[in-house]
This record gives structure tokens, C-alpha cells and sequence, in this order.
């Protein structure tokens, strides 16, 4: 393997020499002549330096570090689409850690970034009403920031004292029950997440209130985990009362396709004999039939405006931005 040293040697310089000439260094500069003699035996002994060293050495990173709970779910997974795209755009790369919903979790990848030092640091994914909890990663991120002096900023609810980028679930959430109630829906239950999830209950509350104020009943709604398993056993539970309602609005996507799949599995089939909508849009959407209802958010726009927002977080300090969803009416809502 070629080392810098061999480098240093070929080109008749020193090694520090030809450390600058590579890192840069923001206190001596290496004379051009010298720098071009460095380049050209570098590219003669097909010499490759060693990207960690230069950021070390230039004082600075091109890395984007990005927390979501699963990669497997396809709404962090194109939100992780977006932010690779925002951090291409000059010239950085990302490194994805899978933490789950766990708060401890989250804390300990935290504490290994910052060995890292990433330039920006995006977390993605809602968080649980426990102020304990919460506050325990507000100090987390406080902590990071200090330490690394990157820009942080957070997909989910402006709680934790970061930049945010903030769906504005509730009214989003209202705007589909209205569509649905226009429909002619007056009966409906709602898949409603796990008690203390802040983005399912302000969906489930923006869905609720609608649905109320347009004249429809409300069945008790069902609560359980903010996955596709938890759509399954909440469909479940809800087939096998005796008050079974005619529209069934699960708080996100994955959770409105275990519905589906469970009340297939039941032989009830949707929409003829119960009918069901969702929240976010995911990709995986184009291939399930009948094609969900839901409500519409970019979410690889959503991504890209994290990474600059994170960008801006270094020099302005936190802000918020608010991103609006679209209701799409799809088969599993027909009448």
C-alpha cells in the first residue's frame, strides 16, 4: 500500500509538506509549485488519501449523521432518500443509525457521533409524551451541538429545542376526515397508535374533531404499536367486536396496510364492506389493492429541507418549518 510518506518521498518534500498540501491547514499554505510536485507523484504512485485524516486534519466534515427508528419502514426510508440528496449537494455523504423509539437509544448513537463530528445531524421520527424522557434528549442534543459545533435538526413535533421541520399533522388530519365526511361517512373508529405517541395522537385528534364537527359517531378508538403488526392486531381487535364501524382511519400508513391485510384475512373485504384510510403517502403504497386513501406529504422533500435546515441551524440558531399534507381519495374509501 502507498502511504503518504512515499508520497512525501517521490515528490522530494517533506512529510508535513505533503500532509498540507492534501489537508490544507488553516494556518501554513503549501507554495503551488511544491503542491503540484505532491499531486503528480501522488497520481504516478496511484496514491488515495485517506478521507478521515483530511477532515481531521482541515478542521472540518462533509458527513451528514441521520437517526430513525427503522430503516425498514418506507417513510424513514425516503426521508433518508431526501437527505442524501440534500447532503450531495455539497459533496456530503450520509451515515444512517436505526435507534428505534427508544429515548435511551438514541442517547448512546448521539454519543458516538460526536466522536464522529458530523456536520449536521438529522433526527427522524415522533417522540413519546414523557418529559422525562424528553428531557433527557433535549440535554443529549444540547450536548452534541456544544461538542461538535454541527447543526442539528428534527422531523418530528418543535419539542426538543432543535431546528424542526414539523408536519402539521392535526389540521392535515381534519382536512381528510372532511373529505371523507363530504363522502357521506357517519360511522368510524380510529387505529390510533400507541396513548403517548405525540404525532399519532395529533392525528388522531385532528381526525376525531372533524369527523365530529361534520355530524359522523365515533367508535372507541383502538391503540397499539405504530406498525404494520400493530395495523394487523388493532384491525383484529376491532372485527371481533359487535360495533363495527363503516370507515376505519389508521394514524399512518403501515399501519392502515396491516389493517388491510388482516381484514383480508378475515374475509372482509375493503372497501365493499369496510373501508380505510391512512397517513403519509409511502411509496410502497403504488403496490397494495385497493390503492389506499391517505394523506399526501413529500417526504423527500422533507428530508432535503432537514439537511438545510440543519446547514442553517450552525449560523442562525433553531427555527421551525411547517410542511402541510394533501388528502388523496384512492379505492379503499369508495363508495
Amino acid at each position: 500500500m502507498v502511504t503518504l510518506s512515499d508520497v512525501a518521498k517521490a515528490a522530494g518534500v517533506s512529510l508535513a509538506t505533503a500532509s498540507r498540501a492534501f489537508n490544507g491547514s488553516r494556518d501554513r499554505r503549501v507554495r503551488p509549485e511544491l503542491r503540484d510536485r505532491v499531486m503528480e507523484a501522488a497520481r504516478r504512485l496511484n496514491y488515495t488519501p485517506n478521507a478521515a485524516a483530511q477532515q481531521l486534519a482541515g478542521g472540518e466534515t462533509r458527513s451528514v449523521a441521520l437517526i430513525v427508528h427503522t430503516i425498514a419502514d418506507p417513510y424513514f426510508s425516503s426521508i433518508a432518500a431526501g437527505v442524501e440528496r440534500g447532503a450531495s449537494s455539497f459533496g456530503g455523504i450520509v451515515t444512517l443509525a436505526s435507534a428505534g423509539n427508544d429515548i435511551g437509544s438514541q442517547v448512546e448513537v448521539l454519543e458516538t457521533l460526536t466522536r464522529q463530528r458530523p456536520r449536521a445531524l438529522i433526527l427522524v421520527g415522533g417522540v413519546r409524551d414523557d418529559p422525562d424522557e424528553l428531557a433527557r434528549l433535549r440535554a443529549a442534543l444540547s450536548h452534541f451541538r456544544a461538542l461538535t459545533g454541527a447543526g442539528v435538526a428534527h422531523v418530528g413535533q418543535p419539542v426538543l429545542g432543535v431546528s424542526t421541520v414539523a408536519i402539521d399533522n392535526e389540521p392535515a388530519s381534519a382536512d381528510l376526515a372532511t373529505a371523507l365526511v363530504g363522502q357521506g361517512f357517519s360511522r368510524f373508529v380510529v387505529l390510533a397508535g400507541p396513548r403517548d405517541h405525540l404525532t399519532a395522537a395529533a392525528r388522531a385528534r385532528g381526525f376525531t374533531g372533524a369527523m365530529l364537527a361534520g355530524g359522523a359517531t365515533a367508535v372507541e378508538p383502538i391503540h397499539g404499536d405504530f406498525t404494520r403488526d400493530g395495523g394487523y392486531a388493532a384491525m383484529v381487535e376491532l372485527l371481533d367486536r359487535d360495533d363495527r364501524p363503516e370507515l376505519v382511519f389508521a394514524v399512518n400508513d403501515v399501519m392502515a396496510v396491516g389493517a388491510m391485510a388482516a381484514a383480508r384475512d378475515r374475509g372482509v373485504p375493503v372497501p365493499d364492506d369496510l373501508c380505510v384510510a391512512g397517513f403519509d403517502d409511502i411509496v410502497t403504497l403504488r403496490d397494495i389493492t385497493p390503492s389506499l386513501t391517505t394523506v399526501h406529504l413529500d417526504l423527500e422533500d422533507i428530508g432535503e429541507r432537514a439537511v438545510r435546515l440543519a446547514l442553517d441551524d450552525q449560523a442562525s440558531g433553531p427555527q421551525t418549518v411547517h410542511v402541510g399534507g394533501s388528502v388523496v381519495l384512492r379505492e379503499s374509501t369508495r363508495r
